[in-house]
């Protein structure tokens, strides 16, 4: 009987070096931030106390991006490249491959319950992996590709609530997955391109994921709270509980569109439509808004016509289009039926997160308490890159310390997840 309990040395997960969480990259790496209005690389080191140190820093306005996907391969390669290049020289080094934010491909969450057969033997590592793998096989018949595999707990026989099964004796194991996924084609269109930076594609990272983890604080995590990523061409959700990642889901309206919106309605160049939002927009109105007059150059006009509008018209253009991206967000919340698992809690992030007055607009469409969440502070990083606008590079410098890893990672071998992507850029290479 005591060989029965004993948990047998090969089922023993291996400790993590002291400061060092488990699956926490070791020696110089990079993260790259594909977004649709700015593309960031950030090159860093993890130190002995498991804290990453940004080394570089570097960032172009993105090109060639629409809605987190390529459109462009020449137009993305260049500002990859030069964002790249920035970051390589500040760090005095070069990157072979990096890891990325997941925002194209139209990225969903898929909850999925596997049922296992262990015939009263002990649960072994390889059956927790069969089981994520039959997990991936049922994603690819649909052309998608699971990009995260997150166990979110285990039965074993009618015991249910194990988090780590292996080394248990069972008839069979039932496993809760959730699954991060995309299409296909995307993501090897996202691999193309980096392969024409000469760069590898490491590890993807959901970028609503990412946020979250440069947001939040360990009990939000834990006691159930919603993050919200307000990108320029994307706003993503990410709803975390009891320390796991329980759905994303992702909008195709940004920052970018409440600009579009300034520039279309005002007849004002979008550069300005821009200006315009950043120093004067915002969706609270104020009685003296009508009595704020604002220039506004006309589109095609000579520089000095110059038309002038009330600041209420500003505000009366933005807040309809925050108030529909709340909606859409709380239909998603909804869809996802999972009730009071997701809390009350919600994060506001993402750079269009930053407008006057979205906060309190969020709370009441979302009817939850809403805060702001600027990123956890990073050594060696310029305060230029701390804002709520650069939470997805920072989650993924998080990621790559090991927070957020789950039970296991997604693909065998001894260079896990990686492997995956790999795979494919050099698949594209053989074809080029």
């Amino acid at each position: 009987m005591n060989q029965i309990a004993r948990l047998p040395p090969a089922f023993e997960p291996p400790a993590p070096a002291p400061g060092r969480r488990r699956g926490g990259r070791s020696g110089i790496f990079g993260v790259l931030d594909l977004g649709s209005t700015k593309i960031v690389c950030l090159i860093a080191r993890i130190e002995g106390d498991g804290a990453a140190r940004v080394l570089g820093f570097g960032w172009q306005r993105a090109q060639g991006i629409k809605g987190g996907s390529i459109v462009d391969l020449e137009a993305a390669e260049r500002a990859i490249r030069a964002a790249v290049g920035q970051a390589e020289v500040m760090a005095d080094t070069q990157l072979r491959g990096a890891i990325l934010n997941l925002s194209c491909g139209q990225p969903e969450s898929r909850h999925q319950h596997i049922q296992w057969p262990i015939h009263g033997r002990a649960a072994t590592e390889a059956d927790l992996r069969a089981i994520l793998h039959e997990g991936r096989r049922r994603c690819a018949e649909e052309g998608r590709e699971t990009v995260h595999g997150f166990p979110l707990g285990f039965a074993v026989d009618a015991t249910p609530g194990v988090e780590d099964p292996r080394g248990m004796i069972c008839e069979s194991l039932t496993a809760r997955l959730h699954l991060v996924d995309a299409a296909q084609a995307s993501l090897r269109n996202l691999g193309a391109c980096l392969a024409r930076c000469d760069l590898e594609v490491e590890e993807l990272v959901s970028a609503p994921f990412a946020a979250g983890l440069a947001t939040l604080v360990e009990d939000e995590k834990q006691l159930g709270a919603t993050v919200i990523d307000m990108g320029g061409g994307t706003t993503s959700l990410a709803v975390f509980a009891e320390g796991h990642l329980l759905h994303t889901a992702q909008l195709a309206i940004g920052g970018w569109h409440v600009t579009n919106d300034l520039a279309r309605l005002l007849s004002t160049p979008l550069g300005h439509a821009e200006r315009l939002k950043t120093l004067h927009g915002g969706v609270l109105g104020a009685p003296e808004d009508e009595k704020e007059w604002l220039p506004v150059p006309m589109v095609g006009e000579a520089e000095d016509q110059i038309a002038r509008v009330p600041r209420a018209m500003v505000v009366g253009i933005i807040r309809p289009r925050l108030e529909e991206t709340f909606e859409l967000i709380k239909d998603k919340l909804e869809a996802a039926g999972l009730g009071q698992e997701m809390g009350r809690r919600v994060v506001l992030t993402g750079g269009a997160s930053q407008l006057v007055g979205a906060r309190e607009l969020a709370a009441r469409v979302l009817d939850r308490q809403v805060r702001l969440g600027r990123p956890h502070p990073v050594r060696g990083l310029p305060e230029t890159a701390s804002g709520p606008g650069f939470a997805a590079p920072l989650g993924l410098l998080a990621w790559a310390a090991g927070e957020g890893r789950p039970l296991l990672d997604l693909v065998p071998g001894p260079d896990h997840a990686p492997g995956l992507f790999r795979r494919l850029v050099n698949w594209l290479r053989d074809r080029a």
